[in-house]
């Protein structure tokens, strides 16, 4: 008996940002919408950036609980039957001096392969992602993902990527006093020359932090998904002033969330500063639905017939 070619199929990505280690499980059904849905998302806070800006490795005791959290993604990865899956490390992984060694071990022990990304492919997949959900492709938009140890940027305009690059200025470098001036002028000097080029710049906003910054906007559009950068700055001159424990009272954020909110909202009101961006948009989606996509693509382009 021939055998039907299988027409629903279930991808996984593992982030490791320098924050948290995320796990995304979607599945497709090619036979009727062709469109993702979401089968799980786990988010957990291992804060692996704390550790790399500070002494330049990761200590044992998070090495240990990367390694039972991979098993544990790997046994959930087995319940969803899922059929390929790409776990990538970005920021804290790449500055770690141990950073191969702990892949290696992780591999042994439960037989994930991590790869170890850089700003720009990290960059490529953030934006491959969005440029399906853009649904006006006309205009100049500024992509910003702002991570715990990088901050990914891809410049649009009229739908062509023009520019792409990332910049070691992230949450976690932040609080722990670890990103060079020269990063910071590096990125003003890009933008101001794309903003004296490009006129009406608007952001997009990829990222836990600007997520929860939108949710608790009070002035924003919630069908457009999008907030004034005007919003950004009550937002940030609220938050910045209270203590971390007050931010998790008040709004209920989650201790890991409740430090590193405040420098996310820095860098994204410093770049619409530089360029000089009105509103930021802030669709949900990011890197691990980026690595989902680019699976599909690929399983896409090989299945088609070659001529």
């Amino acid at each position: 008996m021939k055998k039907t070619k299988k027409k629903i199929l279930t991808y996984a990505a593992i982030d490791i940002g320098s924050n948290a280690v995320r796990l995304l499980i979607k599945q497709i059904d090619e036979k009727s919408v062709n469109k993702f849905s979401k089968l799980c998302m786990l988010r957990v806070p291992l804060r692996l950036g704390f550790d790399v800006f500070a002494s330049g490795k990761i200590s044992e005791e998070k090495a240990k609980k990367m390694i039972r959290l991979m098993k544990a993604y790997r046994l959930l990865m087995k319940i969803y039957e899922v059929d390929d899956y790409r776990a990538c490390a970005t920021s804290a992984m790449r500055d770690a001096a141990n950073g191969k060694d702990i892949i290696a071990k992780i591999e042994k022990s439960t037989g994930i392969r991590i790869e170890i990304i850089d700003g720009q492919e990290e960059a490529r997949i953030i934006y491959n992602n969005h440029i399906e959900y853009m649904e006006d492709r006309c205009g100049n938009y500024m992509y910003v993902d702002v991570g715990g140890g990088s901050t990914e940027i891809n410049f649009i305009s009229n739908g062509k990527l023009l520019f792409s690059h990332s910049y070691d200025i992230g949450t976690v470098r932040m609080l722990n006093q670890a990103v060079e001036p020269a990063q910071w002028d590096e990125l003003r000097s890009a933008m101001e020359a794309l903003a004296s080029k490009y006129k009406e710049v608007s952001i997009i906003g990829s990222g836990g932090n600007i997520n929860k910054l939108y949710r608790l906007a009070q002035e924003k559009d919630k069908e457009k998904l999008s907030m004034p950068v005007s919003e950004l700055e009550r937002l940030y001159s609220q938050l910045k002033n209270m203590s971390v424990q007050d931010r998790m009272d008040l709004f209920e954020l989650k201790a890991d969330r409740a430090d590193v909110i405040v420098p996310a909202a820095e860098i994204f009101r410093a770049i619409a500063s530089f360029v000089n961006a009105s509103t930021i948009y802030v669709p949900v989606i990011g890197l691990a639905d980026g690595i989902i996509d680019g699976l599909y693509a690929r399983d896409r382009h090989a299945a088609r017939p070659k001529a």
